[in-house]
């Protein structure tokens, strides 16, 4: 299910993150073994995240996957190993919210996608999805996931 796409104006905001390269096979371990890297980096700074978990997708090769992972802060923090200092970009994002499963979350993107297109906006190519339950909380079905495209 898909909510009512918006344009809104997103803040700059600092992050932990690990960027990498995956497949879309191998997403879920990567993502638990990277937030839990991170939350127990967090948890040593004495410091809890400032938001929900995120993933930016800098490509969509669902073989060879350029992306980022991590949690937004409330400060810029130093990094530890493979978490590095980041930031969450600011500036305009067409987005929705999805509900439901992961896997198939494709139709949502397809729809922002073509709503950015049919408005005439231009995407910068990348893709934010920020996590605001856990599949260890709901079920798949009850999955809430915000979608963003960053605009030129």
């Amino acid at each position: 299910m898909l909510s009512e796409i918006t344009i809104k104006e997103q803040p700059t905001q600092p992050t932990l993150s690990l960027r990498t390269r995956t497949t879309v096979q191998d997403l879920p371990q990567l993502v638990g073994r990277v937030y839990g890297a991170v939350t127990q980096y967090l948890g040593e700074l004495g410091e809890p995240p400032a938001g929900p978990p995120f993933v930016i997708y800098y490509n969509m090769d669902l073989q060879d996957l350029d992306l980022e992972l991590g949690f937004p802060v409330s400060k810029v923090f130093p990094g530890k190993g493979e978490i590095k200092a980041s930031e969450f970009p600011g500036g305009r994002v067409a987005t929705c919210l999805y509900t439901g499963p992961y896997p198939e979350c494709g139709s949502a993107y397809e729809a922002l996608g073509q709503w950015v297109k049919d408005k005439g906006y231009e995407t910068t190519g990348l893709a934010y999805e920020v996590y605001l339950n856990s599949p260890a909380e709901v079920s798949p079905q009850d999955l809430e996931t915000v979608i963003s495209f960053p605009l030129k």
